[in-house]
């Protein structure tokens, strides 16, 4: 009876290495590509890429053509963010950069590289700061990657005002902008977010070129007005005549709330404060404090 085979394994390092040395080297490659908007140049091997993924297995197809081979296109990802992508297929391993994970990311989502995935959002949670999350935040709410989207809100509720001050957060979508004002945990008062919810939309308009009451229409509703002192909202009412952003009926509630000196139990947010407000004289006439 012929004894069972022994599967045996040589050194790991060695093989890594020698297939490191093949990522974007002309020697033997198959394919081209042209990545990001600098059209840079990067070799590849059809059979390596194709066996480890099945984007580039659809992409490249199962025959290589004559010759040459046309270069492939690939115009959205960053060089150094598609060369980490090759390393990864390479070597099963590849080197991080605070500066370019996310493009990493972002590729590895639309190749379907979930290993690689899982290993970008560690590295994100590990290095995320103020500068980083509100495009870590996008990003999250763009593919639907919910572990990264709460840990960056919960991060946002912590470092409120330093955030507002980024531009990340000018360039925020309205759906990830929504998430923020819908928070009763931010660090913030409801002024400042006024404030920032105006520069956010000021933005969005210069880029769009969209009115500025257009573009702040899908966010606009979870400003807390009722919380604003009264001087505070004369002046944001004078201020939206100059230059609308919030709707005159959301300003007419704010107003009814101080008529009535109570708060609107069946509306809840409007009037509940967030974590940063600052306390005014006419917050003990709401009925819904912060929870």
């Amino acid at each position: 009876m012929e004894t069972p085979g022994l599967t045996v394994h040589g050194e790991a390092a060695p093989f890594s290495t020698a297939l490191r040395s093949l990522i974007n080297n002309p020697l033997y490659s198959d394919v081209c590509f042209v990545v990001g908007q600098e059209r840079q140049e990067v070799f590849a091997h059809r059979c390596l890429l194709a066996c480890r993924c099945n984007f580039f297995q659809r992409l490249l197809g199962s025959e290589p053509g004559p010759g040459v081979p046309s270069p492939v296109v690939l115009s959205t990802v960053p060089a150094e963010a598609f060369l980490a992508v090759l390393e990864f297929l390479y070597t099963n391993s590849a080197k991080l950069h605070r500066h370019s994970v996310l493009e990493v990311l972002t590729a590895a989502v639309e190749y379907g590289l979930e290993e690689l995935r899982e290993l970008c959002l560690q590295f994100v949670m590990k290095v995320l700061d103020v500068e980083l999350v509100c495009e870590a935040l996008q990003i999250a709410v763009s593919f639907g990657l919910g572990p990264l989207q709460q840990r960056c809100v919960a991060f946002i509720e912590a470092h409120s005002q330093e955030t507002l001050r980024t531009r990340g957060f000018l360039e925020l979508s309205a759906p990830a902008l929504l998430l923020l004002l819908r928070s009763d945990k931010l660090c913030v008062d409801e002024a400042e977010l006024v404030l920032a919810a105006r520069s956010w939309a000021r933005v969005g308009a210069a880029v769009l070129e969209r009115p500025v009451a257009e573009v702040a229409a899908p966010v606009v509703r979870e400003l807390r007005l009722a919380l604003l002192a009264p001087a505070e909202l004369s002046a944001l009412e004078e201020q939206n005549r100059r230059e609308p952003l919030i709707p005159v009926e959301q300003i007419v509630e704010a107003w009814k709330c101080h008529a009535l000196r109570r708060g609107d139990a069946a509306r809840g947010a409007p009037c509940r404060r967030r974590r940063g407000t600052l306390l005014r004289e006419h917050h003990r006439f709401l009925d819904l404090p912060f929870k």
